[in-house]
């Protein structure tokens, strides 16, 4: 019988939170990454994880709060059902799903959706996985997909229209990005460490708000890039992958 743990105001400061665990370099990532989750409790958030050293977690909360440019009435979103390593294939991602189902009925919300992809891409959960629950894309924005459970014939969630647009004016390097994620902290770091030493500009914006994060202009899921103007990706950044990045987007 495997043993889950839901963090609370009353356990959080004591219990990892699965990614970058025992990582000294991702510290202040992880301390800002339980600070946000303290606040969105309070919104109904709920951070499952297996009671093990590893990344085995589901992350949900009501949509009309969650940190993502998505809207919608009654419904829970996940944002994260990450199993890592020797802990796949043992059910535990479907015990997970399950719990968030159940819970998302037991407290009388209308569905459950997640953002998933046409093609693979980090950070994204995996579309057939979901589908196999009954999950079916309810909206889109090119390769991305909403994915929705529904419990009733309620109106489904959709993508808000800022995050079609998948562009912005601004013609430099720039990044969206929130402390959802306890890698990010980190990496802002390094790229403002390796623009300043390359004389290279990056433009950070911190959605540090439910208004930013609805309001975002393009898909957003802890990270978004742009160049020249587009999204090119929501793949969280090192100096070396950026400096791929912008080689591959410069040919």
């Amino acid at each position: 019988m495997n043993e889950y743990i839901n963090l609370t105001p009353e356990n959080i400061d004591e219990e990892h939170i699965c990614c970058a665990i025992g990582d000294p370099k991702h510290q202040d990532g992880v301390d800002s990454k339980k600070e946000w989750i303290k606040n969105k409790l309070r919104d109904g958030h709920v951070f499952r994880k297996l009671n093990a050293r590893g990344k085995i977690f589901i992350e949900y909360e009501p949509i009309e709060t969650a940190w993502v440019p998505i809207s919608g009435k009654n419904y829970e979103y996940i944002y994260c059902l990450w199993i890592a390593g020797s802990f796949k294939g043992n059910g535990i991602a479907k015990e997970l799903l399950e719990y968030a189902i159940n819970d998302s009925k037991q407290k009388g919300m209308s569905g459950i959706c997640t953002l998933t992809s046409k093609k693979k891409k980090p950070f994204i959960g995996e579309k057939k996985f979901f589908q196999h629950f009954g999950f079916k894309v309810v909206d889109t924005i090119g390769d991305y997909e909403l994915l929705a459970l529904k419990f009733n014939d309620d109106e489904t969630p959709k993508f808000n229209d800022n995050a079609k647009l998948m562009k912005i004016d601004n013609q430099e390097f720039t990044i969206y990005y929130s402390n959802e994620c306890p890698y990010v902290e980190y990496e802002v770091k390094e790229l403002t460490e390796y623009s300043k030493k390359n004389n290279i500009k990056i433009n950070f914006i911190k959605i540090d708000s439910l208004e930013k994060a609805k309001n975002v202009p393009c898909i957003f899921n802890n990270w978004a890039n742009f160049y020249k103007g587009e999204f090119i990706s929501n793949t969280i950044l090192n100096a070396n992958s950026f400096e791929k990045l912008i080689k591959c987007n410069n040919k």
